[in-house]
């Protein structure tokens, strides 16, 4: 018996329930995993209000780091002991522990802590395959890149800065702008602002960007279309303000034969061997130092309404954790 954050119907905060849960043992192909800390995010929000549906009833929460408790049949290079994190492929980080499958693994080098890994991999992960594979950012490159002081953004906005890049960071809260500055930003834009898009245009040139790299949803999107030049390409990885209404493909030719895509990360982490990869080049650059990670808020576990209720509110800055 483990305690357990699970829930029976989707709506606000308070459907989350801390409660004893009978785990079983790990399945073949699974190991069951002793978490030290949890990640909190948006998709599990998404989660719990509905936005992306599970079958009900449902624990929550898919990143986590932790130790290999036990093992399943079939299971071959985990042992009990090892330190491993995930962030994809099992719902139900929010526990104490957790089965999960060996393909969405990733073993943790003795430099990235465990309650580091817990706060980044999902979001670093994102960060990696945005960055790196959805559009390969090149240096000297100008791009876009939404809620820039929250965890994806400070992430990738270091990184895309590493990479060469000059970061047009936004924000909705003026007392993150400096925030956003500290993590990469040369520009900082307030998309609460009117106009902000003409403003992208005006540092650019006129030009525009060639890639911008949204996780607002309703609220940016359309404008976000007049910020790319031609042939750019829209990254629409999220729904912080909601999802963006339904519009004719049209418009995209209209504003410069522009590319659209919504990729998710489970599409880049399909096997073992891709999320090994993609986590492996997020430590190393985190290891370089050239991404810094800042867990600003740290939860126990009971108390996951609390965190999600912040998270929501966009009340906080850089990663959540909660602590069985």
């Amino acid at each position: 018996m483990i305690k357990a954050i699970r829930f029976e119907k989707t709506g606000g905060s308070d459907v989350l329930a801390y409660q004893d849960y009978d785990l079983p043992p790990p399945a073949a192909g699974q190991v069951r995993i002793r978490h030290t800390a949890i990640g909190v995010n948006f998709i599990d929000i998404y989660h719990r209000t509905g936005l992306y549906p599970l079958p009900l009833p449902s624990g929550l929460g898919y990143e986590a780091a932790g130790v290999v408790e036990a093992v399943g049949e079939s299971v071959a290079g985990f042992e009990p002991g090892e330190r491993v994190g995930y962030c994809s492929g099992a719902i139900g980080a929010y526990a104490e522990a957790a089965n999960v499958p060996t393909a969405m693994l990733v073993k943790l080098p003795p430099a990235i802590p465990d309650d580091i890994a817990a706060a980044v991999l999902l979001k670093g992960i994102t960060a990696q395959y945005l960055l790196r594979r959805t559009y390969p950012v090149r240096p000297s490159e100008t791009i876009v890149f939404h809620a820039a002081a929250g965890g994806v953004g400070q992430i990738a906005c270091q990184w895309a800065k590493h990479l060469g890049a000059t970061v047009i960071g936004t924000t909705t809260s003026p007392e993150k702008i400096e925030l956003a500055r500290a993590n990469g930003c040369a520009h900082v834009l307030n998309t609460r602002e009117a106009g902000w898009e003409k403003q992208v245009r005006e540092i650019t040139g006129g030009k525009g960007v060639p890639v911008v790299y949204d996780s607002i949803g309703k609220d940016t999107f359309l404008a976000g279309l007049d910020c790319l030049q031609t042939r750019g390409m829209m990254v629409a990885y999220g729904n912080a303000s909601g999802p963006v209404e339904p519009f004719s493909p049209a418009i995209l030719s209209a504003k410069g034969s522009l590319f659209l895509t919504r990729p998710s990360l489970a599409h880049y982490t399909r096997t073992h061997e891709e999320v090994q990869e993609a986590a492996d080049d997020l430590f190393a650059v985190i290891q370089s130092g050239a991404v810094k990670i800042a867990i600003n808020q740290r939860y126990a576990l009971k108390d996951v309404a609390e965190a999600q209720d912040a998270l929501a509110g966009k009340k906080t800055t850089g990663a959540t954790i909660l602590i069985p």
